[in-house]
């Protein structure tokens, strides 16, 4: 468990600088591997058992490899010097956060459609979601700015405050690490049917309880917690996934608006369940809402988290 000097400077550390675009971030690291061993394993092992057991052997050897070497480097900095060891958790733990590199993707995107500019917004917006984006017009655009800050509300912001508070840097990397084995190997389709299965399980189980807790900040956060909480009682479990769908639905209630809808990925069209009543447009105002509802609650949380490890600690 950090102190809760260590915990409010990495949250004020990522607040003010997010990810510096020319430092080397440990979720490269991490996607380097999971890249290496993906290229390695598919290639030799073809078995459906093979695959998942190779997939539960990456999950928990980069979980583990992550906290393992969070942890060295801040005993071998403290060993150099007490404070720097604190200095390194602290950076370690920030990398660990996506408050300030969410709100100002989200913002970007928000920009431009605000500008009219709907070519820019569609290419901004490409970077960061996976659906294809070249035909959306001003609302599919704003849907998407809004559904993937809702969702990465919990799964960038809010969980690893979580998981920091509770054991520090160690642990908050071991999330980063499953977070992302989920975002690159964790699909149905193949090839990562059953080799990406086990990482995409681990990140619904570690994100589970985040979420709720989440939804319930946002509800709080609103103003009309009963009205939110109904909404996310009765649309949330739609969707296929047993914590976006919280996330996601909390937002819609909480900005008065409606989400899901038809995607398109790769020219396929999916549709995904609608969450929340369309009492508001979609637009470049809804956008800017859902990030001021994105800061707020980072801010909630970590500063109950720090409350929380002043008393801890005595």
């Amino acid at each position: 468990m950090p102190s809760a000097l260590v915990f409010g400077c990495a949250f004020l550390l990522d607040g003010l600088l997010g990810d510096p675009p020319r430092l080397y971030h440990p979720v490269q690291a991490m996607g380097a591997v999971i890249a290496s061993v993906q290229r390695w394993g598919l290639s030799r092992i073809q078995s459906p058992g093979g695959r998942r057991l190779l997939g539960v052997g990456l999950t928990v050897g980069l979980a583990g490899g992550s906290a393992a070497g969070g942890w060295a480097l801040i005993v071998l900095a403290a060993d150099i010097q007490p404070w720097l060891g604190g200095v390194v958790e602290v950076v370690l733990m920030a990398a660990c956060f996506a408050t300030r590199s969410l709100a100002e993707a989200a913002g970007a995107v928000a920009i431009a459609l605000a500008a009219g500019d709907l070519p820019t917004a569609r290419r901004v917006l490409s970077r960061y979601v996976g659906r294809d984006t070249e035909d959306l017009g001003e609302a599919e655009i704003a849907r998407a700015v809004v559904e993937t800050v809702a969702e990465n509300t919990t799964d960038g912001v809010t969980a690893p405050l979580f998981y920091a508070a509770l054991g520090g840097a160690p642990l908050a990397l071991a999330f980063k690490a499953v977070s992302t084995l989920d975002s690159m190997i964790g699909y149905r389709d193949e090839p990562y049917t059953h080799f990406g299965w086990f990482a995409a399980r681990s990140d619904d189980w570690l994100n589970w309880m985040p979420a709720r807790l989440t939804a319930l900040t946002v509800a709080i956060l609103s103003g009309r917690p009963g009205r939110v909480i109904a909404i996310v009682r009765r649309d949330a479990h739609r969707d296929p996934s047993p914590n976006s769908g919280v996330s996601i639905a909390a937002y819609a209630g909480a900005l008065d608006i409606q989400l899901g809808g038809l995607n398109r990925y790769r020219g396929i069209i999916k549709k995904k369940p609608t969450l929340g009543d369309a009492h508001l447009p979609l637009d470049p105002q809804t956008i800017r809402r859902s990030v001021g509802l994105l800061w707020r609650t980072a801010a909630v949380w970590a500063g109950v988290s720090v409350v929380l490890l002043v008393v801890a600690h005595g």
